[in-house]
């Protein structure tokens, strides 16, 4: 675990609570996004935990050179934000993270959340996400991903990928469709490996780039 914040009492406290944690290990702290960047590519943590305002190289930047460095996918990046909808969340969400948490999360949840991501699922609610997006994703500029992207999906993967934009888990979508949540399960690492998207976060935000979803609408 890597702990990226410009404040040193805030790395202090994630530091205790997840030092009193079995399961867990800090290898590194750094106070910029540079400093970040630099400390995964010497430590190879599992996971950073991002703040975004940062001086210098922020948390969004540094999340892109991580992630562009980390071709295998082994390095996760959560984004740490104090408010919900962090004008930066988006920009970090396409820069490769797998999801954000705020602040003041709750120790266990914290580490719940970690957990989660290490197991490579993501740590924000498909209906947060996509609230995130309606209301950064800007309607009527037309597509930032192609939308001949989405023809190596069949159609089925390319329906289980509408709804997870809309904000449905794998229960609900399966239940949709008429179909077991092992299936849904398949389909969905389908998507993720054919598109090659780290986890759900990142489809929800390919989504709606490829204009399969819309922001602000249910369609």
């Amino acid at each position: 675990m890597l702990l990226a914040d410009d404040q040193a009492l805030v790395r202090t406290g994630f530091r205790m609570i997840l030092e009193n944690a079995p399961d867990m290990r800090v290898v590194g702290e750094a106070s910029d996004g540079a400093e970040a960047a630099r400390s995964v590519r010497a430590a190879r943590p599992d996971i950073v935990l991002m703040d975004v305002r940062m001086p210098g190289v922020d948390g969004v930047e540094a999340t892109r050179r991580i992630c562009a460095d980390d071709t295998e996918g082994r390095t996760r990046v959560l984004i740490l934000t104090t408010f919900d909808l962090d004008e930066y969340v988006y920009a970090a969400l396409r820069a490769g993270a797998s999801g954000f948490l705020l602040k003041d999360t709750l120790a266990p949840d914290l580490l719940s959340a970690i957990r989660v991501v290490t197991r490579g699922e993501s740590v924000v609610a498909p209906s947060v996400t996509r609230r995130l997006l309606d209301r950064y994703v800007t309607a009527g500029e037309g597509p930032v991903v192609a939308p001949t992207a989405l023809e190596s999906l069949t159609e089925r993967e390319r329906e289980v990928l509408g709804l997870i934009a809309r904000g449905l888990s794998n229960a609900e979508i399966a239940g949709r469709l008429f179909l077991s949540e092992g299936t849904i399960k398949t389909h969905v690492s389908r998507v993720l490996t054919k598109l090659a998207l780290r986890d759900r976060v990142q489809a929800v935000v390919f989504a709606y780039e490829c204009g399969l979803v819309r922001a602000g609408s249910g369609s």
